[in-house]
């Protein structure tokens, strides 16, 4: 029976996680990047295999890329996008010539990924990320001050952020702001007036637009994947629905149908991270398992709790919203059904235990993770356990 390998996300020699740290709670595959190198710039053979030597002197494998950030020039198809292209997949080459088998990649707009409190106090008193959307509404109608923002939010939304920047102090505000635009890649710590000209670069990108982009970089990236014979995961938006006025083309079902139909090649594929397209009540994720199929090529798992207005906060890796035994359950099957084993990593965890004591990258401390890997096994087994019966 084909089991999921079991992967960990490090940061590198900086990451407070340390690989001995990995390696005792039980995965036996990296996935990381080279942070170090500028946005943009290629990656070459020399810097990959010197963090790759890094990490197999631990006893580890280095599995999963992530990830090689794609410019925002390539997303709009501005300036010199070719230039980012060519250096894209040179980038490529050379880590498929280092025998990394998955490179993994997104395609959302300005910020990697959205939150609005990296610090959620849960009941047992650990901490979670959270998204809120009156929040995110203080900080683009009142802080970023984005031209017409008001009108990307409800009435209800609106009102309650109006009456929630009165009241927040000026450090809350601060704190808010620098959480939001904490994922600008390349950014050590983000301004509104570099987010304001980020943002106006799409002001004349549509989802249709956007989409058509992303197809045309999938279409020139697959070339090099498929001459050096590694394959390509894009991830979810996160969080899968349109912020900040920005559009969204990976946040369900259709948009996976479509740019796996319209780039199809046996590269082409998914990051399926069952927290992103969690946060949307409108995703079914064992349905999305069971269509997206071979063309999954690695995985996050873990939970998020949603409420009726569409906040989120991460829950346990088994609690939460999503049939997490449903999903996994999906996943082993088709490893069976295609020979062959997904690498998947336990993402994000709550900050818990001497954890909170300690400053650590949101989302990645360790005992969080190592609790949500260690009930990810544990369910794995019991599942495949079913399945031979």
């Amino acid at each position: 029976m084909f089991k999921m390998e079991q992967t960990w996300r490090w940061y590198g020699p900086d990451d407070p996680v340390s690989l001995q740290d990995v390696k005792q709670a039980g995965a036996t595959g990296i996935v990381t990047a080279l942070h170090h190198i500028p946005h943009g710039e290629i990656w070459t053979i020399e810097e990959i295999n010197k963090r790759k030597a890094e990490v197999e002197k631990e006893g580890l494998k280095w599995s999963v890329v992530e990830s090689i950030t794609v410019h925002e020039s390539i997303k709009t198809r501005t300036g010199n996008y070719k230039e980012y292209i060519e250096k894209y997949k040179t980038s490529v080459r050379n880590a498929a010539a280092c025998n990394i088998p998955v490179i993994t990649y997104n395609f959302m707009p300005v910020n990697d990924w959205t939150r609005t409190t990296l610090s959620y106090k849960m009941p047992d008193g650990s901490l979670a990320l959270y998204f809120n959307w009156v929040d995110l509404a203080v900080f683009d109608i009142y802080i970023l001050k984005r031209k017409n923002a008001e009108t990307s939010y409800s009435e209800n939304i609106a009102t309650q952020a109006e009456e929630r920047y009165k009241n927040y102090s000026k450090h809350q505000l601060e704190a808010l702001a620098d959480v939001v635009m904490a994922g600008i890649p390349g950014e050590k710590k983000g301004s509104t007036k570099e987010m304001l000209k980020k943002l106006e670069l799409y002001a004349d990108i549509d989802a249709d637009s956007l989409r058509d982009n992303l197809c045309y970089f999938q279409k020139e990236i697959s070339e090099a994947a498929e001459e050096s014979g590694v394959k390509l995961a894009i991830h979810p938006d996160d969080p899968p629905f349109p912020i900040l006025g920005l559009p969204r083309v990976v946040s369900k079902a259709s948009d996976f149908s479509y740019f796996l139909n319209k780039v199809d090649n046996s590269v082409n594929g998914v990051c399926f991270c069952t927290g992103s397209l969690g946060a949307s009540a409108d995703n079914n994720l064992p349905q999305m398992v069971k269509d997206i199929g071979e063309k999954i090529h690695f995985l996050h798992l873990r939970n998020v709790a949603k409420d009726e207005e569409g906040n989120f906060y991460e829950a346990d890796h088994l609690g939460g919203d999503n049939d997490m035994v449903a999903i996994v359950k999906e996943i082993l099957t088709l490893q069976q059904e295609y020979n062959k084993s997904l690498p998947f990593r336990p993402d994000h965890g709550h900050q818990m235990l001497d954890d909170l004591k300690k400053k650590t990258n949101p989302g990645y401390s360790a005992i969080g993770r190592l609790r949500g890997l260690a009930e990810i096994r544990g369910l794995e087994l019991g599942l495949l356990e079913t399945l031979k019966a």
